[in-house]
């Protein structure tokens, strides 16, 4: 985005125009003259298929500068191609994409089935949503997020994917699409948070400040575990 000193205004601005691009109106399956009135009820419908598994991670192309914007165009195959390959590969954003990343061939074990001190390289999915905005916005083929190689082994992609769509453009852009993910993409972060976590918590850092207001260490303990269950089990999708 050309940003030279990043705010806080800057980091806000990307967090709305994400969260924007996922809760503006879409049309619900009953056709395209009924717009959804629980958003965020379909989300979890969509994308929650178990009780354990409830992280879900957001993805928005296009996002550029207005003076980038000018001198772009868009189709929906070059948008949806680099979306599913930010999936797949666990990038943030589009200048991030690995695009050696590929999905598994079938009855192979993936990276995300493998140890945390291993690198992730594939990224596997338990549910995902594509939320289409824009010009020609039907004509979109939706394929490539529809192969079995991307989802876990005991959800059916006819079950995994969703997609929403409507023809209003969203903010500047002509065309534009996210992608809300249930995924194995918080894995890595999150294992990094508990690891330090545990160490403050070893080291007695700060306990006192909440000892004070009646939180005691087998709240942390409790914490703790929970986490650690989430990341098990994100780790073991597949299997």
């Amino acid at each position: 985005m050309n940003i030279k000193q990043i705010s806080f205004r800057d980091i806000n601005q990307v967090l709305a125009h994400q969260l924007g691009s996922v809760f503006q109106p879409t049309y619900s399956g009953e056709g395209s003259f009924h717009y959804r009135r629980n958003p965020l009820g379909d989300l979890m419908e969509n994308l929650v298929p178990h009780p354990e598994f409830k992280m879900l991670g957001v993805r928005n192309i296009p996002q550029m500068s207005e003076n980038s914007l000018a001198y772009s165009t868009f189709t929906w195959a070059g948008l949806l191609k680099h979306l599913r390959q930010m999936l797949i590969s666990n990038a943030k954003m589009e200048e991030g994409i690995d695009w050696q990343v590929r999905p598994p061939l079938s009855g192979l074990p993936t990276r995300g089935k493998m140890s945390l001190n291993k690198e992730f390289h594939f990224n596997t999915s338990i549910a995902n949503l594509v939320i289409l905005r824009g010009k020609d916005v039907h004509s979109a083929e939706l394929g490539a997020f529809k192969d079995p190689a991307l989802y876990t082994s005991w959800l059916e992609p006819v079950h995994a994917f969703s997609v929403w769509k409507t023809q209003r453009a969203f903010s500047k852009y002509e065309k534009s699409a996210a992608l809300v993910s249930n995924s194995q993409f918080l894995v890595k972060p999150l294992d990094t948070i508990v690891g330090k976590a545990w160490n403050m918590f070893a080291s007695k850092a700060y306990i006192h400040q909440y000892t004070k207001f009646g939180i005691e260490e087998e709240d942390f303990l409790d914490s703790f575990t929970l986490l650690e269950q989430v990341i098990a089990s994100y780790c073991n999708l597949g299997f």
